[in-house]
């Protein structure tokens, strides 16, 4: 029932697969040895088979949404009044896993044959019951490469304001699915022009018209510019925090923008945007984890510019950042979508494979107790000079303990017992 069968007769490989009867919660328990009522009032019962767990839900009927979510009464029915609440008509065949038989009461085939995303029903009524529906209309016309319906469409731009019923949980992870999988410029296009991104992501909305020097900029303002780095993503599911930071990481633009001497300057966007991002995903209650991860790719993004200028110790550093494959990635989406140009990437990419693990973390050869030893008084000297040992290693200047020490002496011998 539902997407897994539309994604049968697509050809395409289903994610999971929707399964509905006409037996009632307890017949399904009957029947199955080994069940776990997760929502029997509304019909769903979990059958664990083999060790695998599949949700099967009793055909029924929802009247009365009160909540833009939540029906307040569900009855068991008939499959054609189930196929009847669901959302979309591309969403609402069923198939008898027998026979392989399609069913389709509202036109689901055609629709699919036709590339339209359309609702089951008046749209504003469909979205009236569960207004992420809005959201989710633009991710199945992105990822199937469809249309959305003329009425369908009208009725989003009617009643974007009502995605704000929504919890922030709910919207972030349709965000997410719309922006990590295939199809994804297009769904922020479509959020664009229903309107849902001025609600949703005003600080992305924002960027339409902030206009960059076409020397670096050919593809246009900083909005085609974000928007058109998710032409260069790869693979089928990317990853979520890479996303997210190329969706943010020039938010800081539209609020740093000067023309001076006839050029255009954005100085100071980097510390702006990071205090945009914040914003964004505190209110859509993003994890502790993947607002980090974000952050440090945005706050990070343009140091590539200098990657060439770095003393080797620098260089180093930069490419032993946690995770620094999501931060050449995000670079290499930059370039494609601007200027084309990866000399920068490619020169991090020889860097990465002609350094040894040894060579980015370099082993201590000196501790805090070896500057006891050689008359050094404990305090926050040692965080300097334990810092600058290491720099040393990095630029390939000492190696061995002794080289070490004689570096120490150097410098700091005169502070020892003080």
């Amino acid at each position: 029932m539902g997407g897994c069968v539309r994604d049968l007769v697509m050809g395409r490989k289903p994610d999971d697969y929707d399964i509905v009867t006409s037996a009632l919660p307890r017949e399904i328990q009957a029947i199955f040895p080994h069940t776990v009522a997760v929502g029997a009032r509304f019909g769903v019962v979990i059958v664990v088979l083999m060790g695998f767990h599949y949700e099967v839900a009793t055909f029924r009927r929802e009247e009365a949404y009160e909540d833009g979510r939540h029906p307040k009464r569900v009855e068991f029915a008939t499959l054609k009044e189930d196929v009847l609440r669901r959302d979309f008509t591309i969403n609402g065949l069923a198939m008898r896993p027998d026979s392989e038989e399609i069913i389709d009461y509202v036109g689901g085939l055609t629709d699919i044959e036709r590339g339209l995303v359309r609702t089951i029903g008046p749209p504003a009524r469909r979205f009236k019951e569960d207004h992420l529906r809005m959201l989710r209309a633009v991710r199945f016309a992105a990822q199937l490469g469809f249309a959305i319906e003329e009425e369908t469409l009208a009725a989003i731009s009617n009643h974007v304001q009502d995605i704000h019923r929504i919890s922030a949980e709910r919207i972030r992870d349709e965000l997410t699915k719309i922006i990590t999988r295939p199809g994804a410029k297009r769904g922020l296009l479509l959020l664009d022009q229903t309107g849902l991104m001025g609600e949703i992501l005003p600080e992305v909305s924002a960027l339409k018209g902030v206009e960059q020097p076409r020397e670096f900029h050919p593809e246009g303002d900083v909005f085609t510019h974000t928007v058109s780095m998710f032409d260069f993503m790869e693979g089928r599911e990317l990853d979520r925090r890479l996303a997210w930071a190329a969706l943010l990481h020039d938010t800081g633009k539209a609020l740093t923008r000067e023309v001076i001497n006839g050029q255009v300057h954005f100085y100071g966007h980097v510390k702006r945007g990071l205090e945009i991002a914040e914003r964004v995903m505190e209110r859509l209650k993003f994890s502790t984890e993947d607002r980090k991860t974000v952050l440090m790719l945005i706050e990070h993004h343009m140091r590539f510019m200098h990657v060439k200028e770095m003393a080797p110790r620098t260089l180093k550093r930069f490419l032993r950042l946690p995770e620094f494959e999501l931060h050449l990635a995000l670079h290499r989406l930059d370039c494609l979508a601007s200027h084309g140009m990866l000399n920068n990437y490619q020169y991090c990419l020889e860097a990465l494979n002609s350094l040894s693990r040894e060579e980015l973390h370099p082993p201590k050869i000196i501790t805090g107790r070896d500057l006891i030893s050689w008359g050094f008084t404990p305090g926050p000297l040692f965080g300097t000079i334990l810092k600058e040992v290491e720099d040393a290693q990095l630029d390939g200047k000492v190696s061995t303990k002794e080289e070490a020490m004689a570096f120490i002496m150097e410098k700091w011998g005169q502070k020892r017992g003080r």
